[in-house]
């Protein structure tokens, strides 16, 4: 994980960043209230804190408020190491799929909103934004395209709010929850260029980021060069082969 660029940004009073040390922790907390008490779709644990393999070279984005307080998440899983696809949502794939596993390719898990919120427009606009820190993570990291598995009815919502994720297989119900998944593909270019033609403010606000200094950086969609994200970030200097 450690060739892995991070990202942190501030977004209308919340932070978005690539989560360290406690506030990673604060990752394990949430995903078992959400994918082990609320969904069951894992075990329980006596720690209270759900952590698997794909920890060891993934990366968490989460959106945490002023306090501190953990309200989004997603990991993150780079092509260099085993997708979750590979493994425990092999049966969302079509016989005979090939998964990308090129550079440009990485796998969205464990996205959650904090369950303890629950206000709606809140609860949507935590969503959005940690939406956001996925397109900024891809952008960071050079990540074109994205496989993720998750319920039918969010994939639906998902399309519907600008998202263009293609599923690449039926929609299966799995152990333990029986809840009605399916693998899908996002593809960052084809969102940048139907977000540019219908929804150019949409796409506008994805690509804007605040840095932690207060500074306004636009532009950062998915059509950056690094020479230009080494500018944004104000490192000088040549890029050389």
């Amino acid at each position: 994980m450690s060739d892995l660029r991070e990202i942190a940004f501030r977004e209308e009073g919340f932070v978005v960043k690539t989560l360290r040390g406690e506030e990673l922790r604060k990752s394990y907390r949430l995903r078992h209230t959400v994918f082990a008490e609320s969904l069951k779709w894992v075990p329980a644990s006596a720690d209270g804190e759900e952590v698997d393999m794909y920890d060891l070279w993934g990366s968490t984005v989460g959106l945490l408020d002023q306090d501190g307080t953990l309200l989004g998440m997603a990991r993150l899983i780079p092509s260099s190491g085993r997708f979750m696809l590979e493994n425990e949502f092999g049966a969302l794939l079509p016989r005979n799929y090939n998964i990308r596993k090129e550079r440009d390719t990485a796998e969205i898990t464990r996205l959650a909103v904090n369950p303890a919120i629950r206000d709606p427009k809140l609860s949507t606009r935590i969503m959005f934004t940690v939406l956001k820190g996925i397109y900024q993570w891809a952008v960071e990291n050079e990540v074109r395209y994205y496989y993720l598995e998750v319920e039918q009815r969010f994939l639906r919502a998902l399309r519907m709010f600008g998202f263009p994720c293609e599923p690449v297989g039926p929609a299966v119900q799995l152990p333990p929850a029986g809840a009605t998944a399916v693998a899908a593909f996002y593809d960052m270019w084809r969102f940048d260029e139907r977000n540019g033609e219908k929804r150019p403010d949409f796409l506008r606000w994805i690509s804007t980021i605040e840095t932690m200094d207060g500074a306004v950086v636009s532009g950062r969609n998915s059509a950056l060069t690094m020479a230009e994200r080494l500018d944004a970030a104000g490192i000088a200097g040549s890029v050389t082969a």
